[in-house]
């Protein structure tokens, strides 16, 4: 999505698949895509797909390592077709090591990437940070960067190559200011014990009488201009920095919060570098003013999105067009490809 986003020409293959069109509108991650339909374990299928392979700049799988060998569409079969390819390998363990055809998903990647034990109260659970950490951030992005950043190689004049990303190890990369936090002695090991994690009183969130709110006065300007807006001197408040103190100032910033609405607290801080927020909904994130300003979000054929988040001056990007049913451009692909109609009509009559 992030790369169609951008402007490539990204083209998913899938299996030949029914839909009615309002179920492929819903598909907001294939915004913006092509759609060729081929079962891949026919064997003049994989050779569409190679034949495919041979005109692109990137490829990405999300297999088990060993499952596109076994298709034969394996790094060694694509590059021989398209030598300057980039492909891209997308698993949660990574394509070596013990756990690399274990079945998993993004809790279990972010559990030994040492992320999940570092998320929720102190003496609760872990909490998952829905699958954002490991899927998207630690996986999605992290393959988009990197397969982006061999591409520029290999129009430089280098060859082409394979690019692994373990999602484990992506959201473990997410993790590196904690760790130099810890190596500063900055950071405990525990569930909100830390500066970042809820247990600071000045970064966390507070129900007001209605709804949340989420503070995040770290500094002392905006420290100071939180007291401020709660009428409370730092003699009576006590040392920001003293986690001893941090229980008792929870619950004195609780009562406080408690006394009024979410909106209440939100227009009398407006203005004042304090570094309160609502907490919002998805659907009232879209409707903040904020981002109706900068059009943060978007409506596509009758399903509201995130609209694409980059915002280039030479070379501004469109409105995604809406997801594509299964095989929608199958026949123009494989056209595109050079498959002529009688070639065209049997790959898909028989699919």
């Amino acid at each position: 999505m992030q790369l169609a986003d951008l402007g490539a020409d990204v083209i998913r293959i899938e299996r030949p698949a029914k839909m009615t069109r309002a179920t492929a509108n819903a598909r907001v991650l294939q915004r913006g895509c092509r759609s060729l339909a081929l079962d891949l374990k026919r064997a003049d299928a994989t050779e569409a797909a190679l034949r495919l392979v041979a005109r692109s700049d990137i490829l990405i799988e999300g297999y088990r390592p060993g499952v596109m060998e076994r298709l034969g569409l394996g790094p060694e079969t694509c590059l021989a077709a398209q030598p300057k390819l980039i492909y891209g390998r997308m698993t949660g363990w990574g394509q070596s090591g013990p756990l690399a055809q274990e079945a998993g998903h993004d809790i279990n990647y972010i559990a030994v990437a040492g992320v999940l034990n570092s998320i929720g109260e102190v003496d609760g659970a872990p909490i998952p940070p829905l699958n954002l950490v490991g899927d998207f951030g630690g996986g999605g992005m992290m393959l988009a960067l990197c397969t982006v950043s061999a591409l520029l190689h290999s129009r430089a004049g280098g060859a082409g190559q394979v690019v692994d990303i373990a999602m484990f190890e992506g959201a473990a990369s997410l993790m590196a200011m904690q760790y130099g936090m810890k190596a500063a002695g900055r950071w405990d090991l525990g569930r909100g014990c830390n500066i970042v994690d809820g247990a600071a009183p000045f970064y966390r969130t507070y129900r007001c009488s209605d709804s949340w709110i989420a503070v995040g006065a770290v500094e002392p300007q905006f420290f100071k201009a939180l007291l401020r807006q709660l009428d409370l001197t730092e003699e009576a408040y006590g040392s920001q920095h003293d986690k001893a103190q941090w229980p008792r100032q929870r619950a004195l910033l609780a009562s406080r919060f408690a006394t009024r609405r979410r909106d209440e607290w939100c227009a009398a801080t407006a203005g004042s570098d304090v570094c309160l927020s609502p907490v919002l909904d998805m659907e009232e994130a879209a409707l903040h003013p904020h981002s109706e300003a900068r059009k943060s979000f978007t409506t596509i054929a009758g399903v509201l999105q995130p609209a694409p988040v980059a915002r280039l001056s030479e070379t501004p990007v469109d409105v995604p067009l809406a997801p594509p049913m299964p095989g929608e451009h199958s026949e123009e692909i494989l056209r595109w490809c050079g498959f002529d109609e009688c070639e065209v009509n049997g790959l898909l009559r028989t699919q």
